[in-house]
């Protein structure tokens, strides 16, 4: 049992790294597809579509900072606490960077026939990257509490 905890306790240090960055990808590869139709179909701005597009890619760098707050020797009595924060927050980063891109994805179509909208359209995906943060800042404080 006792090894199991401790597989458990690495597999936690390093999920928000792992889950963050498919989320990411997954994210960006949505809103990048969006991107590209957008620059099929308009003649110029095409700057804002991939600007706009890699803005999930911020949930893998958030994962590498916890990592680093999470790593540490692994033991039984740590284990747990390290697989259930890293863990826990691998999956928000994850969920976040494929909604993160689903927005942005909305953003550039709408974006592509009314051009004065695309800032305020980019609100709904700056909403999901605050929850991101939020889980981010809340796993970083617990980080520091593990003995």
């Amino acid at each position: 049992m006792s090894d199991l905890i401790v597989l458990l306790g690495w597999l936690g240090i390093y999920a928000p790294v792992a889950l963050g960055a498919l989320g990411s990808a997954i994210g960006v590869a949505i809103a990048g597809q969006a991107a590209i139709g957008a620059m099929l179909e308009t003649d110029g701005g095409y700057g804002r579509f991939v600007g706009a597009a890699a803005i999930p890619s911020s949930n893998v760098i958030y994962g590498i900072v916890v990592m680093f707050a999470l790593q540490q020797p692994v033991t039984v009595q740590n284990g747990g606490a390290l697989f259930s924060i890293g863990g826990l927050l691998g999956i928000a980063l994850f969920y976040t960077g494929v909604w993160q891109g689903r927005a942005l994805a909305s953003a550039i179509a709408a974006s592509k026939s009314k051009t004065e909208i695309f800032g305020l359209a980019l609100a709904p995906a700056a909403i999901v990257e605050g929850f991101a943060v939020f889980a981010f800042v809340f796993a970083l404080v617990l980080a520091g509490g593990i003995a």
